[in-house]
């Protein structure tokens, strides 16, 4: 049956990029999707996708940050529109967090619901 799934997965060969990566070894990361013909020959007729990628420190742990560096034609420009892709990821991310919180916070309580059951129930 998986066999059979993985007969049906194709390649869309009018939307290949081929990708490049660009690295400070300090702040982040700058991946540039050049895109390509089905021969692997570029296609100057679509345009370059830049994304910033970094990382930061929470008190959970490391936490991956990306975001695409819009309208950048260069690499020298997408470099220029690291901080501001990487401030509307964090921007993202807070509202997803929040409205994750109003979801939570919206949600019914019911008493006992997520209480452990009673000692006198537990398996010894």
């Amino acid at each position: 049956m998986a066999e059979q799934a993985g007969n049906d997965i194709q390649m869309d060969a009018a939307n290949l990029y081929r990708e490049e990566t660009y690295t400070d070894l300090r702040a982040g990361t700058m991946r540039k999707l050049v895109p390509v013909k089905a021969d692997g020959t570029e296609d100057p007729s679509r345009q370059a996708i830049y994304t910033a990628s970094t990382q930061v420190m929470t008190p959970g742990g490391v936490l991956p940050l990306s975001g695409e560096v819009e309208g950048a034609k260069s690499l020298e420009e997408a470099l220029a529109g690291f901080p501001a892709a990487i401030k509307q990821a964090i921007a993202d991310l807070r509202e997803e967090m929040a409205a994750m919180q109003r979801e939570r916070s919206s949600q019914i309580v019911v008493p006992g619901r997520d209480a452990p059951p009673p000692p006198d129930l537990l398996i010894r």
